[in-house]
């Protein structure tokens, strides 16, 4: 198995892409930490999980001593750790003069700081594990953009300056660092965003789906969060250790454009 005996650490993994990505290490032999705020989502993680160790840990990724507790419990339980998946998330959507502010600071501060946080913390054991990975879920929204999304656009856009530093002063330590850029997922945050698109252009879920979400996909579908969590697995693996800095679509063809 690709990750035998490693120890992966996922954000935001009791639902959507990340819970993806812990069903797909589990099966390739990881043992799993998954961070959320969500605990009951959590205890299904744990039901998918194919029998394999996996911890569940409160966390909100905003607040520096939760992303702490979250590193330093997985090192307390497994040992050490290999893998972090930056994944968590969320997404508020109104235009940019009626944004609001505390909005604006806490999806930042999830998606930004908390990677940072996460990132920083990881480092240590990351770099001890001699094949460490940092996997961040950015988005393609982290390459280009889109109208009412101001905050989760420029969050996106930081993680992927944030990756290629880490990238440079990671690569003499054995430690990759890259970032997936999905279009569009069919998951619990892409479902909230399609209701909050139509209120705000006064379409039909329908007619969003058609005319906005999939607007600029030359391949017209939504990804599923499996496609995202089987490449997440590749970059995890030995035979990705070559790739770093990378900023890596899966976007049906939107920037090809």
């Amino acid at each position: 198995m690709k990750l035998a005996n490693r120890v992966a650490v996922i954000t935001g993994g009791a639902s959507g892409i990340g819970l993806a990505v812990a069903k797909a290490f589990a099966r390739e032999g990881a043992s799993t930490t998954v961070g959320d705020l969500n605990e009951s989502e959590a205890v299904k993680t744990f039901q998918s999980l194919e029998g394999r160790k996996s911890l569940f840990i409160a966390t909100d990724v905003s607040k520096p001593s939760d992303c702490r507790q979250l590193i330093d419990e997985t090192i307390r339980t497994f040992g050490h750790m290999d893998i972090l998946v930056n994944n968590a998330g969320l997404q508020h959507v109104s235009p940019v003069i009626d944004f609001d502010e505390n909005r604006w600071n806490y999806l930042i501060s999830v998606m930004l700081t908390g990677t940072f946080l996460c990132s920083k913390y990881a480092l240590p054991h990351l770099i001890k594990s001699g094949h460490g990975r940092i996997i961040n879920i950015s988005s393609i929204h982290g390459l280009v953009a889109s109208k009412y999304k101001a905050a989760y656009v420029a969050a996106k856009h930081g993680v992927m300056g944030l990756t290629k530093t880490l990238a440079l002063e990671m690569a003499d330590q054995n430690v990759t660092v890259n970032a997936i850029c999905p279009a569009y997922v069919r998951t619990p945050l892409v479902e909230n965003q399609v209701d909050a698109l139509a209120k705000t252009h006064g379409q039909s879920r329908n007619e969003v789906i058609e005319k906005i979400i999939l607007a600029d996909s030359p391949t017209k579908r939504m990804l599923e969060a499996e496609e995202v969590a089987e490449f997440a697995t590749y970059l995890a693996s030995d035979v990705a250790a070559g790739i770093t800095g990378a900023a890596l679509p899966i976007d049906g063809g939107w920037t090809a454009r």
